[in-house]
C-alpha cells in the first residue's frame, strides 16, 4: 500500500551507494572491509539537522569538514600509535587510517550557517535549516461601487 515516509533519503552517503554498486558486480568484494568507516548518527531537530561521527581517539585537528555544491565531506585520519616497549600485541582490534565520508545535503540546508566541533570523541555537525519564506499577506480595502460604476 504505502511505504513509509523517509524524511533523510537525501542524506544516504555516496559511500553506501558506491558500496552497494560494487556488490552488485563482486559480490566477494566488501568496501567496508576494506577501510575504516566511522559510526554516523543523523537526526533532525526543529530547526537543524544533526550530523554525529564517532571519531574516538582523534582530535579536531585530524578532522576536516568541507562543503563543495550539495554534498558535505567528513574526513580524516587516525593514526596508528606505536608504543616503544618490549611487549608484543596478540590482538589489534582498533581502526586506524584515514576515512571519507559524504552526504547529499538537502535543499532547505543553509550552507552558509553550518558549525562543527569536536567534544568526548564526537564530531559533531550541526546544518540550520534555512528559515522558510512566509506568504506575504496584504490587505487590499473594498470599495462599494456607485451606480455610475465608480
Amino acid at each position: 500500500m504505502f511505504k513509509p515516509l523517509e524524511p533523510f533519503k537525501e542524506l544516504t552517503t555516496l559511500q553506501e551507494r558506491i558500496n552497494k554498486m560494487f556488490e552488485d558486480v563482486l559480490p566477494s568484494f566488501n568496501l567496508q572491509d576494506s577501510k575504516w568507516l566511522p559510526a554516523v548518527d543523523i537526526y533532525e531537530t526543529d530547526g537543524n539537522i544533526q550530523i554525529e561521527v564517532e571519531v574516538p581517539g582523534m582530535n579536531e585537528k585530524d578532522c576536516k569538514v568541507k562543503i563543495e555544491d550539495n554534498t558535505l565531506t567528513i574526513s580524516g585520519e587516525r593514526k596508528f600509535e606505536k608504543k616503544e616497549s618490549k611487549d608484543n600485541y596478540y590482538r589489534i582490534e582498533r581502526n586506524y587510517g584515514s576515512f571519507i565520508r559524504s552526504f547529499f545535503l538537502p535543499d532547505n540546508i543553509d550552507k552558509e550557517q553550518i558549525k562543527a566541533k569536536y567534544e568526548n570523541g564526537i564530531l559533531k555537525v550541526e546544518l540550520p535549516k534555512k528559515s522558510e519564506a512566509k506568504p506575504k499577506e496584504i490587505e487590499i480595502a473594498v470599495q462599494k461601487q456607485n451606480k455610475e460604476g465608480l
